[in-house]
């Protein structure tokens, strides 16, 4: 689930990064199918964070990795 999550994330950084972000990945907990990210850069102040979480990452990776049912920032 791990290099699944890893390869949606790599996916999505260029978005991120194109505004000056990124995201770091921080624990996949595969029994409760949580990850935890962490934005970085201009995602990490930037007012549309929470958005871009929900609606980019998690969207993203709940529809392609098998097994997430929850994204969250830390």
């Amino acid at each position: 689930m791990k290099d699944s999550v890893k390869k949606i994330l790599d996916e999505i950084r260029p978005a991120l990064q194109a505004d000056g972000g990124d995201v770091e990945l921080i624990d996949v907990d595969e029994k409760n199918g949580v990850v935890k990210v962490k934005l970085v850069g201009a995602c990490q102040h930037c007012p549309m964070a929470a958005m871009t979480l929900e609606q980019g990452i998690a969207r993203a990776l709940k529809a392609k990795v098998k097994g997430v049912k929850e994204v969250q920032a830390v």
